[in-house]
């Protein structure tokens, strides 16, 4: 089954998180795919993550761009997976497609908005139901994270 992680932002923003677990996710060989929950987020996060740090980006794509099977990162609001993702990220209480095809799927949620943290619980239990292997995650103070469960 897919390993399903659920991180809690307390501390920090999505966009401040993200490009993290992305680089992470890239070092190790793999290909993401981040779902949005719309198009205005979509192309948000694309801007973000061509300018997040001043030494470095981390090369994707929108995928109503050309080629999203050769992207590393696509950034979608669709269920599709045309690069063959091996993770999937899902941010902004986006609804997860059947995720049984990827080896880890995370879904991130604002701690300070209470319908990102309602779809979470929702779709912790629809996991867990499922049979995946889940986690939860929590930010410390420092920005850490921290396993609660």
């Amino acid at each position: 089954m897919t390993e399903v992680l659920f991180y809690h932002l307390t501390e920090s923003t999505l966009e401040d998180a993200l490009p993290g677990l992305l680089e992470r996710s890239v070092g190790r060989g793999w290909r993401a795919i981040v779902q949005t929950g719309t198009e205005e987020r979509r192309d948000a996060l694309d801007q973000h993550l061509w300018t997040f740090r001043d030494d470095a980006f981390l090369a994707h794509a929108r995928s109503n761009e050309p080629y999203p099977a050769e992207q590393p990162i696509l950034l979608t609001t669709d269920d599709d997976n045309p690069n063959q993702a091996n993770i999937r990220f899902l941010v902004d209480g986006a609804s997860p497609p059947d995720l049984g095809a990827y080896e880890r799927a995370v879904f991130l949620f604002d701690g300070h908005d209470a319908g990102q943290v309602d779809a979470a619980r929702e779709h912790w239990k629809v996991m867990k139901s499922a049979g995946h292997d889940v986690t939860y995650w929590h930010q410390t103070p420092d920005r850490r994270w921290e396993r609660k469960a």
